[in-house]
């Protein structure tokens, strides 16, 4: 099964570079294009009653750090041809799904922070959301307990 669309999500830990090999490897041996999207979530802060957006400067700190980790993916990315990194903000669950959609992606490969057991049932985890959601299939690369080799999962979606 050949992929042409590839799309990588980079939010600049381990994990996600680890990803972004794999991604770039499979770019690679299937001569694929390849997407990498970096989703900066600014929060809002809740102080009891009505909402408190952030000041300026804020937003600023947290673009700037997002415009730094685009600038490692296109680093890491620099050997391959026509790679297009993406910067969206919102829900990033949501984002990469959204940007999947639209882009025509046909792979989506990300890297797992392993929250696990009740902080994943409490809180929920993106690459949880997005292989629940995903159209198309999702490889998630998450590192095993023991610091043994990377393990790579792959979720198929079902037609």
């Amino acid at each position: 099964m050949p992929y042409q669309n590839i799309l990588a999500a980079f939010d600049g830990s381990a994990l996600s570079v680890k990803a972004l090999e794999k991604a770039i490897k499979f770019a690679q041996d299937h001569a694929a294009r390849l997407e990498v999207i970096h989703v900066c979530h600014i929060p809002v802060p809740v102080f009891g009653g009505p909402m408190y957006a952030a000041p300026f400067n804020e937003d600023q700190d947290y673009l700037l750090a997002a415009q730094g980790m685009m600038d490692e993916a296109k680093r890491l990315t620099s050997e391959l041809p026509n790679v297009k990194v993406s910067l969206k903000q919102g829900q990033p669950a949501v984002a990469i799904l959204e940007y999947a959609e639209e882009s025509g992606s046909d792979l989506i490969i990300m890297g797992s922070r392993g929250l696990g057991g009740l902080r994943e049932f409490v809180l929920g985890s993106v690459s949880h959301h997005v292989v629940q959601h995903s159209k198309v299939p999702v490889l998630i690369v998450k590192y095993s307990r023991f610091n043994a080799p990377l393990r790579c999962f792959f979720y198929l979606h079902k037609a």
